[in-house]
């Protein structure tokens, strides 16, 4: 049914790169005032591209912060509607001196292309666009009627998602979200996301003076700052790596034996992981195996910290004050408010009385979520991929955190599906971050034949 379709974007794949490579060069990072430029740059260029490709309703959804790109197709009466998803923002491009070529002008070397926003999100959500350009260029018509959501702040936590989910709830009705964000396992081998990670997000500062203060003058009986810190941040874990802050864990479902089954299946290699990053094993949480780490436990990260001097040579000051960035990655039941309240008290009773501590944080956090293992959509995206790769796709988690699944899920009660074409090893949020032109052909593939595939579905 859909060999002219498949055939007019092969025909069309140059074109529709060059266009991708357009958006791409957008430095769209949404955490980050400096670009607010590159923000409107790119929400304009996709807001275009809706509406040339024959969708409707073209516009913008303000929730007070980045704007969210939305267009509708709606022809198709008494069939599904499927909610697509991605998002535009970036990851800041630091450190700028790490990357090969410039982040935001994209690359050709062999079979991969290299830029910021290359594998999250801007390839994945522009696959899922370029395959309804298609059907509407080849058929005139759609199977299903579809709807756009193209967000600015998954970056950043997706600060106004919220907002906009619930403002605009009767233009976002839909049977389902699908989302383009999301990743396969590994290369050559097809899989298919069912479950994230929660997130949540602080910052903490100490403060023992007014002011940094000369060594000499002052050090023994004034506080530092940063020695201080370091103390703080060493309560959060014992010995053997495991959180120790109290509550932490309160909430947290043990996994199924559906996930166990996911993992075995895999056949993963855990000195081949430590490897390929350069690591050694031996620092994770005792007593549960790896991929149970990075699936469905949660975590608590110190992400950044600083204080006092940090230029060349030294200077020999006591640090007044000093920070930390904190993130914890939550399991399946945690509650990240409860969480957020657990490590703020764990801070405040560890701070000694000489200083005093401020924690921010920019919102509640996300929970975890996972799709009904029985979701027809879930059914019809491990379908489509069989017909793709010849082989049934494994079930995997995703250690990261897609934040408008929990958040649809509660506002507007959809569930959501993943179908990216992504993988896990492209140096997301890193430099010299990628994607293969296998993938791209790949997801073209891939979603032309998940649209007449959901098509026969229903929502739960």
């Amino acid at each position: 049914m859909t060999t002219e379709i498949e055939a007019w974007l092969e025909l069309q794949t140059p074109r529709l790169l060059a266009e991708l490579f357009a958006l791409i060069r957008c430095p769209s990072v949404s955490t980050d005032p400096a670009y607010a430029a590159g923000m409107a740059e790119a929400a304009a260029l996709l807001l275009a591209r809706l509406g040339r490709i024959g969708l409707e309703n073209a516009q913008l959804l303000d929730g007070g912060g980045h704007k969210a790109v939305f267009a509708q197709w709606t022809g198709a009466p008494g069939a599904p509607t499927i909610l697509v998803y991605g998002h535009y923002d970036v990851q800041p491009p630091d450190p700028l001196e790490l990357w090969d070529t410039p982040p935001f002008e994209p690359t050709l070397r062999g079979d991969r292309y290299f830029a910021r926003g290359a594998s999250d999100d801007k390839s994945p959500l522009w696959i899922a666009l370029s395959a309804i350009e298609a059907w509407l260029a080849v058929e005139k018509t759609l199977p299903l009627n579809v709807k756009i959501l193209l967000e600015g702040e998954e970056e950043c936590g997706s600060r106004t998602l919220p907002k906009i989910l619930d403002t605009y709830r009767d233009l976002l009705q839909a049977d389902v979200l699908v989302s383009a964000d999301g990743g396969r396992w590994r290369p050559g081998r097809a899989s298919v996301n069912t479950n994230s990670r929660g997130n949540l997000s602080m910052e903490i500062k100490i403060r023992t003076a007014t002011g940094d203060l000369h060594s000499g003058r002052y050090g023994g009986p004034v506080g530092n700052a940063a020695t201080a810190l370091a103390r703080l941040i060493a309560t959060l874990h014992d010995d053997t790596g495991r959180v120790a802050v109290k509550h932490f864990f309160d909430g947290l479902q043990r996994p199924g034996n559906a996930d166990f089954a996911s993992m075995d299946a895999l056949g993963f290699d855990e000195a081949k992981f430590f490897a390929d990053i350069g690591g050694q094993p031996g620092a994770g949480e005792p007593g549960y195996r790896l991929l149970e780490q990075l699936w469905l436990r949660p975590t608590l990260e110190v992400n950044g910290m600083g204080g006092g001097y940090q230029g060349a040579g030294g200077k020999t000051v006591i640090p007044a004050e000093a920070f930390a960035k904190l993130t914890c990655r939550l399991g399946p039941g945690q509650d990240p408010l409860a969480v957020a309240q657990a490590v703020a008290a764990h801070l405040r009773a560890h701070t000694p009385a000489w200083a005093t501590l401020a924690i921010h944080q920019a919102n509640d956090g996300i929970a975890a979520y996972a799709v009904p293992e029985d979701d027809p959509f879930l059914a019809a995206i491990e379908t489509v991929m069989e017909s793709v790769h010849g082989e049934k796709p494994l079930r995997v988690g995703v250690g990261g955190t897609l934040p408008i699944s929990a958040m649809i899920k509660s506002i507007l009660g959809l569930e959501t599906v993943m179908l990216s074409y992504a993988i896990a090893d492209e140096q997301i949020h890193a430099p010299n971050e990628f994607f293969r032109l296998s993938s791209f052909d790949d997801g073209l593939k891939a979603w032309a034949r998940a649209l007449p595939e959901f098509a026969k579905c229903r929502g739960n």
